[in-house]
């Protein structure tokens, strides 16, 4: 099993959302945004569900009008998962929310004009102890941020959520989680990092815009693991254009492989080679698709190669290694059996969840 890190993790407020800590030390939370239209409250509530039975911690909702505040509110009646609501250009909208009953707000002050509406909506949610997520995007940057900087590189940005926490601050709020989001990887690195370094609130990571599902992946690893890999960051979201459940699984394999979580699955394949005589990408999608239903913190290997497959993944829990028609089962790196391919993947399998009731026992 693999050994969880700190990285020496960069030193934060901890805010609180519906029982669940952000910041101030505690693991790294997994959230995600549901894509399901703001009126469906069946299909909202369904989503929800099912990001939950994912491992997602908390997920965010789009209020664009006063009608999706109130299936907001019929949503969170039925939610398992602390809600977010995610408020654009109206802070009467956040008011709404509000007395919805979100969790948190999703608020991006620079693109709300009636400052004296948002420092009513600030003030209520204060009064509530319902923390702000103050959000800002490259692509949502004021006129005068622009001029300032010329293009919304990482100063415009960092300058932006900066003015845009002062004005959260200033109208009395003390639980506020940051966001700065852009598309370039190499922008989001940098404005964070600069950001770590000139403000004690969380810190909240996630590309916009990222991508498709592999693109998106590829690129929220470039920018959000590197982050994570120097003690920077929070809460993450790995934005796709996919399913949600698809995200949280993305953002688990990331911080699994950064030694930040132990939660679910781990699949190690070895990519093949001339020695490989077996179908090891029929079984490695067949097993990943099994993995992907487990929770428990094992690494299951799956080698090409019998001479050396076991070796290799000796830090393995469980796996098997091919040969010629048949395979090798083996636990911590030591054959337990030799299998032939028809019984090699129902017999890996029983052994995977022998060792899942081994946990259940230890629990």
């Amino acid at each position: 099993m693999a050994q969880m890190y700190s990285f020496n993790r960069r030193n934060s407020q901890a805010v609180k959302v519906a029982g669940l800590q952000i910041g101030g030390g505690a693991p790294i939370v997994v959230q995600s945004m549901n894509n399901r239209p703001a009126l469906d409250v069946a299909g909202n509530i369904e989503q929800i569900q099912r990001l939950a039975e994912a491992g997602c911690q908390m997920t965010r909702l789009a209020v664009p009008n006063a009608k999706a505040a109130g299936a907001f509110k019929e949503i969170k009646a039925k939610s398992v998962l602390p809600l977010v609501a995610d408020i654009h250009f109206q802070a009467s909208l956040a008011i709404l929310a509000l007395q919805a009953g979100c969790d948190k707000l999703r608020l991006n002050p620079g693109n709300i004009r009636d400052k004296e509406e948002l420092k009513r909506a600030v003030i209520l949610a204060e009064k509530l102890k319902v923390p702000i997520r103050v959000g800002v995007n490259s692509g949502s940057l004021s006129p005068q941020i622009l001029q300032r900087f010329g293009a919304p590189n990482a100063e415009a940005l960092v300058a932006q959520a900066l003015e845009a926490v002062r004005e959260v601050e200033e109208a009395g709020h003390s639980q506020i989680v940051i966001s700065i989001k852009s598309s370039d990887p190499r922008i989001l690195i940098e404005a964070n990092r600069e950001l770590s370094r000139r403000t004690f609130w969380p810190l909240h990571l996630g590309l916009t815009e990222a991508g498709t599902e592999r693109g998106g992946l590829l690129r929220s690893a470039a920018g959000i693991g590197t982050l994570l890999a120097e003690g920077i960051g929070d809460t993450i979201r790995i934005s796709l254009q996919a399913e949600p459940e698809r995200e949280i699984k993305a953002c688990y394999e990331l911080l699994r492989a950064l030694g930040l979580s132990n939660r679910g699955a781990e699949l190690i394949v070895c990519p093949g080679c001339g020695r490989t005589e077996v179908d090891l990408r029929k079984l490695a999608l067949r097993l990943e698709d099994y993995l992907a239903t487990v929770k428990e913190p094992l690494t299951v290997a799956l080698m090409g190669c019998v001479v050396n497959g076991p070796g290799e993944a000796r830090e393995a829990d469980v796996g098997l290694a091919g040969g010629k028609g048949n395979f090798a089962l083996f636990r911590a790196g030591k054959i337990i059996a030799k299998l032939n391919e028809t019984e090699a993947y129902a017999r890996l399998i029983q052994e995977i969840e022998n060792l899942r009731e081994d946990f259940s026992e230890l629990k």
